[in-house]
């Protein structure tokens, strides 16, 4: 797929556990997971603005477009 989703490098770029991001974006540990492995078909633009507020970030550092 050549969207790319970057939620694990900026995790470690602010030092958040899983747990923790989870936590702050109100999303299960089971969906983050499934969004940070790039196994997600979607995200709702309210999920991703609560990401980038949680990460301190833009949308463009999270999400990522690489042509196959």
């Amino acid at each position: 797929m050549p969207i790319v989703v970057n939620v694990d490098v900026m995790m470690a770029k602010r030092k958040m556990s899983l747990t923790e991001l989870a936590e702050k974006v109100d999303i299960t540990l089971a969906n983050l997971s499934i969004l940070k492995t790039g196994k997600a078909k979607a995200v709702r633009f309210s999920t991703l603005e609560a990401l980038c507020k949680a990460l301190q970030c833009q949308p463009g550092d999270i999400l990522e477009y690489v042509p196959d």
